[in-house]
């Protein structure tokens, strides 16, 4: 609708380009559609009476008649040339989300070609231990500190772009972003959690990267890119509901070449 809006702007603003304000020197103008300089004379089309008339050529101010008209034209072309702008920038996205997956997960471009990213198996260690994480399915924790870990020390999902453009199908409006792993033995911490006693409410403490985000879709599709260079290490994309224990996560290792 904002496009259809939009061009028919221009297109007024064209239509009303044909009329502009012959000037006198005294400041009064008349609405013409044309003139022709005649020798002394200025023959105009007047579209208050339809027709043409004839005027002095010294009676008429045609500097300031030249220079409004070629601002209302640089106007005009200016403001068509953002209306294309936009409508490119429409249809390259439509044609960028087409190339997503619906299903929920986070994904990646390069060279034209889709790339899914795997859910992680995250597993949450306490003191008593280390439990296989399900979303969804609450695991028990006493009051304290616990962890959740990714197994291994790297990701086998190597991205060679040290500020990579990732697309980011979330399964319900919760909180997401890109974090950065903490490397510790033969595990990657995501997630640092703190259990509060008696109401065991947990806060969570994550190494979250500054993004930049673009929504792509009403049903919660956003690109995502840092602000910044990523240094290489171990990162992932997140979604989760802080407080919830129910952090999906799509790990990845930045090896861009220096």
């Amino acid at each position: 609708m904002g496009r259809f809006l939009g061009l028919l702007l221009v297109l007024a603003a064209n239509l009303f380009a044909f009329n502009f304000k012959l000037y006198l020197k005294d400041g009064d103008f008349h609405v013409v559609r044309e003139y022709k300089v005649e020798g002394e004379r200025v023959r105009y089309y007047s579209v208050e009476r339809g027709d043409w008339e004839e005027i002095p050529l010294d009676m008429l101010d045609l500097k300031r008649t030249e220079s409004e008209n070629a601002a209302r034209e640089a106007k005009v072309e200016e403001d068509s040339k953002i209306i294309a702008a936009e409508d490119k920038a429409r249809k390259d996205q439509a044609r960028e989300v087409m190339k997503i997956p619906q299903d929920p997960g986070a994904y990646m471009i390069e060279n034209d070609k889709l790339r899914i990213f795997q859910l992680a198996e995250s597993k949450v260690h306490t003191n008593k231990g280390r439990t296989v994480w399900k979303v969804l399915s609450p695991i028990p924790l006493v009051s304290g500190k616990a962890t959740v870990e990714l197994d291994g020390p790297h990701s086998t999902n190597v991205v060679k772009d040290s500020r990579p453009e990732i697309y980011l199908q979330l399964s319900a409006d919760e909180r997401y972003g890109i974090i950065k792993l903490t490397t510790k033995g033969e595990v990657r911490i995501a997630d640092r959690l703190t259990i509060v006693p008696v109401t065991k409410e947990v806060v969570d403490e994550i190494d979250e990267v500054a993004i930049f985000r673009k929504q792509l879709s009403d049903n919660y599709l956003f690109k995502i890119w840092p602000e910044q260079d990523l240094e290489n290490g171990e990162y992932a994309v997140v979604q989760f509901t802080p407080g919830k224990l129910n952090m999906q996560i799509w790990d990845f290792a930045v090896k861009a070449a220096k």
